[in-house]
């Protein structure tokens, strides 16, 4: 090979590593639940006091009275990461979870992954949310979540500038959707610390498991002195 070949090919193997380690580098900051270019990020409160939220993300949908039932017979507090195109589809529903002493949080409009997005793009999902949850009489905090914990720029530009805090979690024990029962309870016990933000996905037939999991995941935990909060009240115990 000559001189020049040699040189061109170092040149594009050097482009292509550059180019490999960018890609890494977005694609972890990107799934990351821990740092976020701009504002606050929280996945785990850093407390001494046994406090732990369960937060479930998704809906409403026709689901919600049994999840609700579920939750008043364990005697705990939740927040419900909703979807704004949900509720504004099934209002009723945002209606039974606040009359139920629930907290809503904000999980976009149409739950569509928000990086490579414009800041028109954001705004209209973050807003639209928010209204939504106005609508149904919700008066509280309203937390944010990310659709699958994706951000990168736009999103955590926009949330920064309007003072809001992104909220991730610690613990995710369904999130591969084929855990049992048993799994998803064992999985939480084991990994639950004070301060902890537990995700959850009930709000779905196919995830019957995850809904049969919360009241032994309750009674596992105040078994082992641990209280129940909101996440804005978790948020507001830092």
């Amino acid at each position: 090979m000559s001189r020049k070949l040699r040189a061109g090919a170092i040149v594009t193997v050097v482009v292509l590593l550059v180019l490999a380690g960018c890609a890494y580098g977005t694609f972890t900051l990107m799934n990351s639940r821990t740092y976020q270019l701009f504002g606050d990020i929280v996945s785990r409160v850093e407390t001494g006091e046994k406090l732990v939220a369960l937060t479930f993300d998704d809906g409403p949908t026709d689901r919600t009275p049994e999840v609700l039932r579920v939750l008043a017979e364990a005697d705990v507090p939740a927040t419900f990461y909703v979807e704004g195109d949900q509720l504004r589809d099934l209002p009723e529903f945002g209606r039974q979870i606040v009359a139920a002493g629930h907290e809503l949080g904000n999980h976009t409009a149409s739950h569509r992954r928000m990086v490579f997005v414009g800041t028109d793009t954001v705004r209209r999902e973050i807003e639209t949310t928010d209204a939504a949850i106005r609508d149904v009489d919700y008066e509280g905090p309203i937390t944010f979540r990310p659709p699958y914990g994706k951000k990168l720029y736009t999103l955590p530009r926009y949330l920064a500038d309007h003072d809001r805090t992104t909220v991730t979690w610690d613990v995710e024990p369904d999130s591969a959707g084929s855990a049992t029962t048993d799994d998803i309870v064992g999985e939480t016990l084991d990994q639950v610390r004070p301060g902890s933000i537990v995700l959850l996905h009930v709000m779905y037939p196919s995830r019957e498991a995850s809904l049969a999991a919360v009241p032994q995941i309750v009674a596992g935990l105040k078994d082992r002195g641990y209280s129940f909060a909101t996440v804005s009240q978790l948020l507001a115990s830092r």
